[in-house]
């Protein structure tokens, strides 16, 4: 009788355990791939009317390659069960310190420069339409046009801003933080 019992504790415990799931995801995602399993990502053009000339083609790819490294998603050309579409709306460059000049016959000149990027974005979720979403995202970086042109800084500054904005739209889509 003791034994029946005993038995059945445990197999009610081993059920239980057995039935127990615990996810953990070092990027922190939401997502259950049993129901989510696309993503696409259509061509964020540059509306903002400045920036290097194949800056929309290098937001959209840099986007694709950072979901396809972070997540299980497969990439698809188009209607993917989460989607981004989106366009870049901002590219300023804006004086931040002013340095006086030695000389005073010579205005004064800016110590810092600093670039901003501005990029609108709608997310469409097809498994839980409640968390489709517009939302703008924007990063900076400040450079010192005293040692070094902007020629010689824009490329990696945009790709810094970028990567700031990426992981930005990553943890507000997917991350849900």
């Amino acid at each position: 009788m003791t034994f029946n019992k005993i038995g059945l504790w445990l197999l009610s415990l081993s059920l239980l355990v057995a039935s127990c799931k615990i996810e953990y995801s070092f990027t922190g995602t939401t997502l259950d791939y049993n129901v989510t399993k696309t993503f696409s990502v259509a061509n964020f053009f540059n509306d903002s009317g400045g920036g290097p000339a194949n800056m929309g083609q290098l937001f959209t790819e840099d986007l694709k390659d950072y979901f396809q490294r972070n997540t299980q998603l497969e990439l698809i050309q188009n209607n993917g069960d989460l989607q981004f579409l989106g366009a870049i709306t901002r590219y300023t460059i804006t004086p931040q310190a002013t340095v006086s000049s030695p000389n005073s016959t010579q205005p004064d000149r800016a110590g810092q420069m600093r670039i901003t990027i501005g990029v609108e974005v709608e997310f469409i979720n097809l498994a839980n339409e409640e968390e489709n979403a517009k939302k703008s995202f924007s990063f900076f970086q400040d450079y010192d046009p005293r040692s070094t042109t902007l020629l010689q800084v824009e490329t990696e500054l945009v790709e810094v801003i970028f990567e700031s904005i990426i992981q930005d739209i990553f943890t507000s889509t997917v991350a849900n933080w």
